[in-house]
Protein backbone atom coordinates (compact mmCIF):
# COMPACT_ATOMS: atom_id res chain seq x y z
CA UNK A 1 0.00 0.00 0.00
CA UNK A 2 1.29 3.43 -0.96
CA UNK A 3 1.83 5.90 1.87
CA UNK A 4 -0.97 8.43 1.49
CA UNK A 5 -1.81 11.77 3.00
CA UNK A 6 -4.79 11.36 5.31
CA UNK A 7 -6.83 14.10 3.68
CA UNK A 8 -6.49 14.01 -0.09
CA UNK A 9 -9.54 13.46 -2.31
CA UNK A 10 -9.23 12.34 -5.91
CA UNK A 11 -12.46 13.28 -7.68
CA UNK A 12 -12.74 11.42 -10.99
CA UNK A 13 -15.14 13.42 -13.14
CA UNK A 14 -15.17 16.51 -10.92
CA UNK A 15 -18.66 17.84 -11.55
CA UNK A 16 -21.44 19.76 -9.83
CA UNK A 17 -21.83 17.58 -6.73
CA UNK A 18 -18.10 17.01 -6.29
CA UNK A 19 -17.43 20.74 -6.41
CA UNK A 20 -19.89 21.25 -3.58
CA UNK A 21 -18.03 18.60 -1.59
CA UNK A 22 -14.69 20.26 -2.36
CA UNK A 23 -16.04 23.56 -1.01
CA UNK A 24 -16.55 21.79 2.33
CA UNK A 25 -13.24 19.93 2.33
CA UNK A 26 -10.85 22.74 1.40
CA UNK A 27 -11.47 24.85 4.54
CA UNK A 28 -10.80 21.70 6.59
CA UNK A 29 -7.29 21.41 5.16
CA UNK A 30 -7.97 18.79 2.50
CA UNK A 31 -6.18 18.56 -0.81
CA UNK A 32 -8.61 18.02 -3.70
CA UNK A 33 -7.51 16.65 -7.06
CA UNK A 34 -10.06 16.56 -9.87
CA UNK A 35 -10.35 15.38 -13.46
CA UNK A 36 -12.50 16.73 -16.25
CA UNK A 37 -12.96 16.08 -19.96
CA UNK A 38 -13.49 19.78 -20.70
CA UNK A 39 -10.72 22.37 -20.82
CA UNK A 40 -13.23 25.06 -19.86
CA UNK A 41 -13.83 23.28 -16.53
CA UNK A 42 -10.21 23.27 -15.44
CA UNK A 43 -10.77 26.40 -13.39
CA UNK A 44 -11.88 25.09 -9.98
CA UNK A 45 -10.67 27.33 -7.14
CA UNK A 46 -8.50 25.48 -4.67
CA UNK A 47 -8.61 22.24 -6.66
CA UNK A 48 -5.75 20.72 -8.65
CA UNK A 49 -7.44 19.92 -11.97
CA UNK A 50 -6.31 17.59 -14.77
CA UNK A 51 -7.71 16.76 -18.19
CA UNK A 52 -8.72 13.14 -18.63
CA UNK A 53 -8.31 11.27 -20.94
CA UNK A 54 -4.77 12.51 -21.38
CA UNK A 55 -3.49 12.31 -17.81
CA UNK A 56 -1.93 9.26 -16.16
CA UNK A 57 -4.20 8.54 -13.21
CA UNK A 58 -1.79 6.25 -11.35
CA UNK A 59 0.29 9.04 -9.74
CA UNK A 60 -2.87 10.91 -8.77
CA UNK A 61 -4.40 7.80 -7.20
CA UNK A 62 -1.18 7.14 -5.30
CA UNK A 63 -1.58 10.51 -3.59
CA UNK A 64 -5.24 10.01 -2.67
CA UNK A 65 -6.58 8.81 0.66
CA UNK A 66 -10.16 9.06 -0.64
CA UNK A 67 -11.55 8.59 -4.18
CA UNK A 68 -14.91 9.76 -5.52
CA UNK A 69 -16.27 8.40 -8.79
CA UNK A 70 -18.59 10.89 -10.45
CA UNK A 71 -18.74 10.00 -14.14
CA UNK A 72 -21.84 8.61 -15.81
CA UNK A 73 -21.46 5.26 -17.60
CA UNK A 74 -21.78 4.72 -21.33
CA UNK A 75 -22.69 1.63 -23.31
CA UNK A 76 -19.06 0.60 -22.82
CA UNK A 77 -19.45 0.81 -19.04
CA UNK A 78 -17.99 3.13 -16.42
CA UNK A 79 -15.37 5.32 -18.10
CA UNK A 80 -12.89 5.06 -15.22
CA UNK A 81 -13.22 1.39 -14.29
CA UNK A 82 -10.91 -0.09 -16.92
CA UNK A 83 -8.03 2.30 -16.16
CA UNK A 84 -8.40 2.75 -12.43
CA UNK A 85 -9.57 -0.69 -11.29
CA UNK A 86 -6.11 -2.21 -11.09
CA UNK A 87 -4.63 1.07 -9.83
CA UNK A 88 -7.06 1.30 -6.91
CA UNK A 89 -6.44 -2.35 -6.09
CA UNK A 90 -2.80 -1.37 -5.51
CA UNK A 91 -3.20 2.04 -3.85
CA UNK A 92 -6.11 0.87 -1.65
CA UNK A 93 -7.74 4.16 -0.64
CA UNK A 94 -9.32 4.53 2.78
CA UNK A 95 -12.68 5.36 1.19
CA UNK A 96 -14.14 4.89 -2.27
CA UNK A 97 -17.43 6.52 -3.25
CA UNK A 98 -19.55 5.99 -6.35
CA UNK A 99 -22.31 8.45 -7.30
CA UNK A 100 -25.23 6.53 -8.80
CA UNK A 101 -28.91 7.40 -9.24
CA UNK A 102 -32.27 6.43 -7.81
CA UNK A 103 -33.13 5.60 -11.42
CA UNK A 104 -31.76 2.11 -10.72
CA UNK A 105 -35.03 1.30 -8.90
CA UNK A 106 -37.19 1.89 -11.96
CA UNK A 107 -40.89 2.75 -11.85
CA UNK A 108 -42.92 2.01 -8.70
CA UNK A 109 -46.11 3.84 -9.67
CA UNK A 110 -45.60 6.37 -6.89
CA UNK A 111 -44.73 3.76 -4.27
CA UNK A 112 -41.88 3.90 -1.77
CA UNK A 113 -38.42 2.41 -2.31
CA UNK A 114 -35.41 2.07 -0.02
CA UNK A 115 -31.85 0.78 -0.37
CA UNK A 116 -33.03 -2.84 -0.11
CA UNK A 117 -35.54 -2.53 -2.96
CA UNK A 118 -34.49 -4.81 -5.85
CA UNK A 119 -33.07 -2.94 -8.82
CA UNK A 120 -35.41 -2.84 -11.81
CA UNK A 121 -34.39 0.10 -14.03
CA UNK A 122 -36.89 0.96 -16.72
CA UNK A 123 -34.71 3.38 -18.70
CA UNK A 124 -31.46 2.82 -20.54
CA UNK A 125 -29.79 5.42 -18.33
CA UNK A 126 -30.88 3.60 -15.17
CA UNK A 127 -29.80 0.23 -16.56
CA UNK A 128 -26.31 1.54 -17.31
CA UNK A 129 -26.02 2.86 -13.76
CA UNK A 130 -27.14 -0.47 -12.31
CA UNK A 131 -24.54 -2.27 -14.42
CA UNK A 132 -21.84 0.16 -13.29
CA UNK A 133 -22.78 -0.38 -9.64
CA UNK A 134 -22.38 -4.14 -10.08
CA UNK A 135 -19.03 -3.71 -11.83
CA UNK A 136 -17.62 -1.55 -9.04
CA UNK A 137 -19.04 -3.89 -6.40
CA UNK A 138 -17.32 -6.83 -8.09
CA UNK A 139 -14.00 -4.98 -8.13
CA UNK A 140 -14.40 -3.95 -4.50
CA UNK A 141 -15.24 -7.50 -3.45
CA UNK A 142 -12.28 -8.95 -5.32
CA UNK A 143 -9.77 -6.52 -3.81
CA UNK A 144 -11.29 -5.56 -0.48
CA UNK A 145 -11.90 -1.96 -1.51
CA UNK A 146 -14.06 0.24 0.80
CA UNK A 147 -16.77 1.02 -1.75
CA UNK A 148 -19.77 3.19 -0.82
CA UNK A 149 -22.63 3.71 -3.28
CA UNK A 150 -24.73 6.87 -3.21
CA UNK A 151 -27.99 6.82 -5.17
CA UNK A 152 -28.89 10.42 -5.92
CA UNK A 153 -32.38 11.74 -6.60
CA UNK A 154 -32.91 14.76 -8.85
CA UNK A 155 -30.21 17.31 -8.05
CA UNK A 156 -30.88 21.03 -7.67
CA UNK A 157 -28.96 23.94 -6.19
CA UNK A 158 -27.26 27.19 -7.21
CA UNK A 159 -27.48 27.53 -10.97
CA UNK A 160 -29.80 24.52 -11.17
CA UNK A 161 -33.06 25.89 -9.85
CA UNK A 162 -36.28 26.71 -11.72
CA UNK A 163 -36.10 30.48 -11.24
CA UNK A 164 -34.46 31.39 -14.55
CA UNK A 165 -37.16 29.60 -16.55
CA UNK A 166 -39.94 31.04 -14.40
CA UNK A 167 -38.57 34.57 -14.91
CA UNK A 168 -38.17 34.00 -18.63
CA UNK A 169 -41.70 32.67 -18.95
CA UNK A 170 -40.48 29.34 -20.31
CA UNK A 171 -41.24 27.21 -17.23
CA UNK A 172 -44.01 24.65 -17.77
CA UNK A 173 -46.26 22.89 -15.28
CA UNK A 174 -46.62 19.50 -16.93
CA UNK A 175 -49.34 17.47 -15.27
CA UNK A 176 -49.17 13.68 -15.22
CA UNK A 177 -51.60 12.36 -12.58
CA UNK A 178 -49.83 10.44 -9.82
CA UNK A 179 -46.36 11.57 -10.91
CA UNK A 180 -43.91 12.30 -8.09
CA UNK A 181 -40.15 12.83 -8.01
CA UNK A 182 -37.65 12.84 -5.19
CA UNK A 183 -35.03 15.60 -5.06
CA UNK A 184 -31.83 16.51 -3.22
CA UNK A 185 -30.11 19.85 -2.75
CA UNK A 186 -26.45 19.75 -3.78
CA UNK A 187 -25.37 20.99 -0.32
CA UNK A 188 -27.08 18.00 1.25
CA UNK A 189 -25.23 15.72 -1.16
CA UNK A 190 -21.98 17.30 -0.01
CA UNK A 191 -22.76 16.88 3.67
CA UNK A 192 -23.73 13.21 3.24
CA UNK A 193 -20.52 12.45 1.36
CA UNK A 194 -18.45 14.16 4.04
CA UNK A 195 -20.29 12.28 6.79
CA UNK A 196 -19.53 8.99 5.04
CA UNK A 197 -15.86 9.90 4.58
CA UNK A 198 -15.65 10.59 8.31
CA UNK A 199 -17.39 7.32 9.22
CA UNK A 200 -16.64 4.75 6.49
CA UNK A 201 -18.84 1.68 6.22
CA UNK A 202 -17.50 -0.39 3.31
CA UNK A 203 -20.25 -1.92 1.24
CA UNK A 204 -22.85 0.62 2.34
CA UNK A 205 -25.48 1.96 -0.03
CA UNK A 206 -27.27 5.24 0.66
CA UNK A 207 -30.23 6.99 -0.93
CA UNK A 208 -29.69 10.75 -1.15
CA UNK A 209 -33.01 12.56 -1.30
CA UNK A 210 -35.09 14.94 0.79
CA UNK A 211 -38.16 14.21 2.90
CA UNK A 212 -40.84 15.31 0.44
CA UNK A 213 -41.28 13.54 -2.90
CA UNK A 214 -43.51 15.89 -4.84
CA UNK A 215 -45.13 16.43 -8.24
CA UNK A 216 -42.91 18.56 -10.50
CA UNK A 217 -45.69 21.09 -11.12
CA UNK A 218 -45.78 21.90 -7.40
CA UNK A 219 -42.13 22.93 -7.49
CA UNK A 220 -42.71 25.28 -10.43
CA UNK A 221 -45.75 26.77 -8.72
CA UNK A 222 -43.79 27.41 -5.52
CA UNK A 223 -40.94 29.03 -7.46
CA UNK A 224 -43.36 31.37 -9.24
CA UNK A 225 -45.02 32.25 -5.95
CA UNK A 226 -41.65 33.08 -4.36
CA UNK A 227 -40.89 35.41 -7.27
CA UNK A 228 -44.33 37.02 -7.20
CA UNK A 229 -44.89 35.96 -10.80
CA UNK A 230 -47.89 34.28 -12.43
CA UNK A 231 -48.02 30.53 -12.01
CA UNK A 232 -47.40 28.94 -15.43
CA UNK A 233 -50.48 27.26 -16.89
CA UNK A 234 -50.96 23.53 -16.53
CA UNK A 235 -50.17 21.39 -19.57
CA UNK A 236 -51.42 17.77 -19.69
CA UNK A 237 -48.52 15.36 -20.12
CA UNK A 238 -50.06 13.92 -23.29
CA UNK A 239 -50.00 17.36 -24.91
CA UNK A 240 -46.53 18.42 -23.78
CA UNK A 241 -43.74 18.64 -26.33
CA UNK A 242 -40.78 16.98 -24.61
CA UNK A 243 -37.38 15.80 -25.69
CA UNK A 244 -36.81 12.04 -25.42
CA UNK A 245 -34.60 12.71 -22.39
CA UNK A 246 -37.26 14.82 -20.66
CA UNK A 247 -39.96 12.31 -21.49
CA UNK A 248 -37.89 9.49 -19.99
CA UNK A 249 -37.98 11.22 -16.59
CA UNK A 250 -41.75 10.92 -16.61
CA UNK A 251 -41.52 7.17 -17.30
CA UNK A 252 -40.83 6.57 -13.60
CA UNK A 253 -42.72 7.63 -10.49
CA UNK A 254 -41.54 6.68 -7.01
CA UNK A 255 -40.98 7.99 -3.50
CA UNK A 256 -37.47 7.39 -2.16
CA UNK A 257 -36.75 6.81 1.53
CA UNK A 258 -33.73 8.49 3.14
CA UNK A 259 -33.85 6.94 6.64
CA UNK A 260 -30.41 5.37 6.32
CA UNK A 261 -28.42 8.60 5.91
CA UNK A 262 -30.10 9.94 9.04
CA UNK A 263 -29.76 6.78 11.11
CA UNK A 264 -26.31 5.58 10.07
CA UNK A 265 -24.57 8.86 9.26
CA UNK A 266 -26.37 11.21 11.64
CA UNK A 267 -27.28 13.56 8.80
CA UNK A 268 -29.80 16.33 9.40
CA UNK A 269 -30.88 17.69 6.06
CA UNK A 270 -30.22 21.35 5.44
CA UNK A 271 -33.13 21.42 3.00
CA UNK A 272 -35.66 18.75 4.03
CA UNK A 273 -38.11 19.81 1.30
CA UNK A 274 -37.98 21.75 -1.95
CA UNK A 275 -39.64 24.68 -0.17
CA UNK A 276 -36.63 25.36 2.06
CA UNK A 277 -34.31 24.69 -0.84
CA UNK A 278 -36.02 27.09 -3.23
CA UNK A 279 -36.31 29.76 -0.58
CA UNK A 280 -32.54 29.61 -0.04
CA UNK A 281 -31.88 29.71 -3.78
CA UNK A 282 -34.20 32.67 -4.14
CA UNK A 283 -31.90 34.67 -1.86
CA UNK A 284 -28.82 33.49 -3.77
CA UNK A 285 -30.33 34.29 -7.18
CA UNK A 286 -32.20 37.59 -6.75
Amino acid sequence: MTDQPQKTLLSLGHGYSARALAARLLPLGWTVIGTTRSADKLDAPGTEMHLWPGTDLAPLAARASHVLLNAGPTAEGDPFLAETGSILAQTRPQWLGYLSTTGVYGDHDGGWVDEDTPLAPSTRRGALRAEAEVAWQSLASAHGLPLHIFRLAGIYGPGRGPFAKVRAGTARRIIKPGQVFSRIHVEDIAQVLLASMQAPSPGAIYNLCDDDPAPPQDVIEHAATLLGLPVPPAIPFEQAELTPMARSFYAESKRVRNDRIKRDLGVKLLYPTYREGLNALRHLEP
